[in-house]
């Protein structure tokens, strides 16, 4: 005969004790979160992808304080030289204001030995010249025209000299600040950098293995860029030289000595590969960007300003399709990086710290990533 007693509910209590299905759900509950709290601090670490464009970042916020520093550098040793040719000129100045004094000193004597007048300490110190000293005496209308013209190129000198005095304060004023600014923006290069080397040693081999791999697909998408826009300039190449007419000899006169020029700097340039890259270096051994472009430049005979932001401004600015070798191609909307174009989409740049001149495809960093290009001469 069959049971008339109903079944128990699955998950129901007896004498307060959990059945074994209620207490199975629990602890599959209680795993499921200690799986996430133990996840937890993997989910917040960066992807590979997050990790490289930070450490580019940093790389790039560097770049931008190395040519702050630049600035600030070359302005310290413009300032400088000034501040050193105002103290010489206030140093001659005062030497010559001593003589002026000792020959004043003289005529004082003078007239006192010969009886005209008694000269008194006190009315010469509170006197603001020595032509008010002299006044207040009644000296003046006794002095010689020599006496006199002594007098008045003493008051002369000595307001000359103190106006020097005050130039040159001010000039070690602004030094000082400046030696502020470049002390600055030296830390935050130095910060940056080290910033980028403790994310990078805190991959490990398969991640430092993943990240190459992810760098070399970005160098063969550029390069392909790069070959597509060689593609592009030939063939604009050979349509201009279809339509050259002769009276655009001008103008190829002026193309021919640009080229000249530009292969000047391209020599040097080529013969700098492989040299390392150093913030703030221009050469001989190190280069940092612009420092490059600088010096390959002035192997041509053409002075470029020391910082990218400056230099962007000293050309004529060409479209990318223009481009040349020679030219000067900027980066990013700071105008942080420049790189020397040597043709076919490709360049020749000092890249970054820990990395050495290289040529590389002018895309490096993406499309985007290109600025201007830029003519200097």
């Amino acid at each position: 005969m069959a049971s008339h007693r109903k079944s128990r509910p699955v998950g129901t209590r007896v004498a307060g004790i959990r059945t074994p299905a209620l207490a199975t759900a629990a602890l599959t509950s209680v795993a499921l979160l200690s799986q996430s709290a133990n996840a937890a601090p993997a989910d917040d670490k960066p992807s590979l992808e997050e990790v490289e464009k930070k450490v580019d970042d940093l790389y790039r916020q560097a770049e931008s304080a190395t040519d702050n520093y630049n600035a600030a550098k070359e302005k310290t040793a413009t300032q400088r030289k000034q501040v050193d040719t105002l103290l010489d000129d206030v140093a001659r100045r005062t030497e010559k204001l001593n003589e002026a004094r000792e020959e004043l000193g003289s005529f004082a004597a003078a007239q006192y030995r010969t009886g005209a007048a008694a000269p008194d300490t006190a009315t010469f110190l509170l006197a603001d010249t020595p032509q008010d000293y002299f006044d207040q005496t009644q000296l003046m209308g006794r002095l010689t025209n020599r006496q006199k013209g002594a007098v008045d190129d003493y008051v002369s000198e000595q307001s000359a000299t103190m106006k020097k005095r005050q130039e040159a304060s001010q000039s070690l004023q602004t030094l000082t600040e400046t030696q502020g600014d470049l002390k600055t923006a030296k830390a935050t290069v130095q910060k940056k950098l080290a910033d980028a080397r403790e994310m990078l040693s805190e991959l490990t081999a398969q991640e430092k293995a993943r990240l190459a791999a992810i760098e070399k697909q970005k160098q063969e998408e550029a390069a392909r860029k790069a070959a597509e826009l060689a593609r592009q300039q030939a063939a604009t190449e050979t349509a201009a030289q279809e339509n050259t007419a002769p009276q655009e000899s001008t103008s190829t006169a002026t193309d021919s000595s640009y080229a000249t020029k530009a292969a000047k700097a391209l020599a040097f340039v080529r013969a700098q590969i492989g040299k390392p890259y150093v913030w703030g270096a221009t050469g001989p051994d190190s280069y940092d960007c612009s420092g490059l472009t600088q010096a390959a430049w002035k192997a041509a005979g053409v002075d470029l300003p020391r910082v990218t932001y400056d230099q962007v401004n000293a050309g004529t600015t060409v479209s990318l399709a223009d481009a040349q070798p020679g030219d000067l191609v900027f980066f990013y909307d700071d105008i942080s990086h420049v790189g020397l174009y040597i043709g076919n989409g490709m360049m020749i740049h000092a890249p970054k710290p820990g990395a050495y001149v290289r040529e590389e495809s002018i895309y490096y960093d993406g499309e985007s990533a290109i600025h201007s290009v830029v003519r200097p001469a």
